[in-house]
């Protein structure tokens, strides 16, 4: 189940061994999806099937692209990447993926609340800025950070949201 939730997952991070969740993949994860659900509607009507499929798929090239790029980036000149590294960072970076499941799921599931595809890209992209401000918050709040700092999180990330939100309705959707 924690794989679905990543403000359940832990991971090492810091000094003196303090557990730390690492929430940038799912935030970046969820501004991502918002991208595509913002991206697809802009063409009209979307089919729903094609929407999820759209969703998890760039979820998916946008973690290998990640997991390419720290294990290129890191590695020591002197030392070839080895398959656990790999799947270390494969892991590490998961979140990105994760952040794609609620919004397909919100998009699969919108026939059951009897909505039309515009309302469907709607809600969609309202979960997908929901959870990103959401992890925002959480992760700071697991770095340690005070309340205040990661309300400050929280604005910026709805704001970066609501970019996007603007991008979609400007384009009449």
């Amino acid at each position: 189940m924690n794989h679905l939730l990543p403000w359940l997952r832990k991971s090492r991070r810091g000094g003196h061994g303090a557990e730390r969740t690492d929430y940038a993949g799912a935030v970046y994860g969820s501004l991502l999806a918002a991208s595509v659900i913002a991206s697809a509607s802009t063409v009209g009507e979307f089919p729903r099937f094609e929407t999820v499929v759209f969703l998890l798929v760039t979820g998916l090239v946008f973690w290998a692209a990640h997991v390419y790029a720290r294990l290129a980036g890191e590695r020591s000149a002197d030392r070839p990447v080895d398959w656990a590294e790999a799947r270390r960072v494969g892991l590490k970076e998961w979140s990105i993926v994760e952040a794609a499941v609620l919004p397909a799921a919100a998009v699969a599931l919108s026939p059951l609340f009897g909505l039309g595809l515009t309302a469907t890209g709607w809600l969609a992209l309202g979960v997908a800025v929901a959870q990103q401000v959401a992890w925002a918050y959480m992760g700071a709040l697991h770095a340690l950070a005070s309340r205040r700092q990661a309300a400050v999180e929280a604005v910026v990330n709805l704001l970066l949201g609501l970019v996007i939100v603007a991008a979609k309705a400007a384009m009449g959707h």
